[in-house]
């Protein structure tokens, strides 16, 4: 089933907007999705906190929460698990992610300053890091986005019971797309660095589904989650697939923690309103972590891993292609949990058949590999897609990226040794370190040739597009 979860329409501002002079937006959900006495909201958030605490918390770092944002009588005490989970550790800033149920426009609005007022009080906006991340990401204040949108509100209770003190950064996202998923996870690495931040990615699970289907639906998406597949998540969620509908708050937190390093997901509670009766929502509590800090350089693999990698990808292909399936990475190699870049590139009698990768890491490696296999197989527009009476002919070589680096001169890039990404606006193109060497390239021309690869002038290199290397561990059938 095909669904838009969040009804886009365009409404003006309301009186739920804040007040002019001081940016304070007024509660608009007391009442209906929480309580509105400050006692008791006080008393029924601190019991939830209390039994959702967990016995331990496990290592790592902490980098996001995933927490529902239903009515408190529904989904609170599953949102109590996340910050149950999360409150004795040292949070400075919350910055909370929802998605528009409401309001339709391109990217996110952020609340630049003042504050969020719940029956609680106020909740203060760190109006530094607020407009860090907007210079950063481009993305501005669109006051109606906030007018009538629940997602950000039903958190900032237990925000303000669980981290006394923090302050947040509200953020609207508008249409979820690719592009505002990846320059909010950018900008949001980039100005909360060296920060006690915590990401809240606002979200309910399945929408009004019978209960056997949101059952099998949101346990489907969980595992995404917990395997870390955001292309998969991405492409549901520009899809309007009835699967979540904060899926680029979700895919913002998840690329947040490949970027810290080797994350990890613990679900800390998985509910749906059935118990209600009629149609079913579903609401996830987990934690996004990461546990350390990816090595630099090429990834150390034997020539067993390497042949492992391998048989890997030629069974997604042979998969994918026969039975358009997606096969699962069992191999239980603790090398290939780690999140790299890789490409994988298919030949038949020595010409080009398909060439698709990912120039970050998008998954863990094992994931990665197969992914790229099927995607090389079927999704190269270049080519038609892989039948089953070529299979034998396929020859597979597959790419192991180390991290980009972004090139201050243009000298420092070495043909036979450095793969080159080439980026200007939306254009971003990539050539893999052996292919200047197949052609007998020097670097101008390997310049040249990624520029042309961008679909941008031969010259751009020269003309402020943004040079990026990396070095790859090449092996091959």
């Amino acid at each position: 089933m095909k669904k838009a979860l969040c009804i886009l329409t365009a409404i003006g501002v309301s009186a739920g907007l804040a007040l002019a002079a001081e940016n304070i937006k007024r509660a608009s959900f007391a009442g209906q999705f929480y309580e509105r006495d400050p006692a008791r909201l006080a008393a029924m958030v601190d019991d939830a906190l209390v039994r959702t605490a967990p016995a331990a918390a496990p290592e790592g770092k902490l980098v996001a929460l995933i927490s529902p944002h239903a009515g408190y009588l529904y989904s609170g005490l599953t949102a109590a698990s996340a910050y149950a989970f999360a409150r004795r550790r040292p949070v400075e800033t919350v910055v909370i992610i929802g998605p528009s149920h409401q309001v339709a426009f391109r990217g996110c609005s952020v609340w630049p300053d003042g504050g969020f007022e719940t029956p609680l009080g106020t909740a203060r906006v760190d109006k530094d890091l607020a407009r860090a991340v907007m210079k950063a990401s481009g993305f501005r204040f669109v006051p109606e986005a906030f007018a009538k949108e629940h997602s950000i509100e039903v958190q900032v209770p237990f925000v303000q019971r669980a981290f006394p003190g923090a302050s947040i950064v509200p953020v609207v996202m508008g249409a979820q797309t690719r592009r505002t998923i990846e320059r909010l996870a950018d900008a949001l690495e980039k100005a909360a660095r060296g920060r006690d931040v915590l990401v809240v990615a606002s979200t309910d699970l399945s929408h009004f589904l019978p209960q056997e289907e949101a059952e099998a639906r949101d346990a489907a998406t969980v595992s995404l989650i917990r395997s870390l597949d955001t292309e998969a998540l991405i492409r549901r969620t520009e899809a309007g697939d009835n699967v979540m509908c904060g899926g680029g708050p979700v895919v913002t937190a998840l690329l947040l923690a490949k970027k810290a390093g080797r994350p990890r997901i613990e679900v800390l509670r998985r509910t749906d309103s059935s118990g209600f009766g009629g149609p079913v929502v579903g609401y996830l509590a987990a934690a996004v972590l990461s546990d350390a800090p990816p090595g630099p350089g090429p990834l150390l693999l034997t020539d067993d891993d390497k042949a492992e990698l391998l048989r890997l990808a030629r069974s997604s292909v042979a998969a994918f292609v026969d039975r358009r399936e997606i096969v699962e990475d069992r191999t239980g190699n603790p090398k290939f949990l780690a999140g790299r870049g890789v490409f994988v590139t298919l030949k038949k009698r020595g010409e080009l058949r398909g060439c698709v990768g990912f120039a970050e890491p998008s998954a863990p490696l094992g994931q990665a590999v197969i992914r790229a296999a099927a995607l090389a197989a079927s999704q190269d527009s270049r080519f038609p897609p892989v039948e089953p009476a070529e299979l034998d002919d396929l020859r597979i070589e597959l790419s192991v990226l180390t991290a980009l680096e972004e090139v201050a001169d243009p000298k420092s890039v070495k043909v036979g040794r450095h793969g080159l990404v080439v980026t200007q606006g939306d254009k971003k193109g990539l050539l893999l370190p052996q292919v200047p060497a197949e052609n007998g390239w020097d670097r101008p021309t390997f310049l040249r040739q990624a520029c042309l690869k961008a679909g941008l002038p031969p010259d751009a290199w020269r003309r402020g597009a943004k040079l990026q290397t990396f070095e790859a561990v090449v092996f091959h059938e």
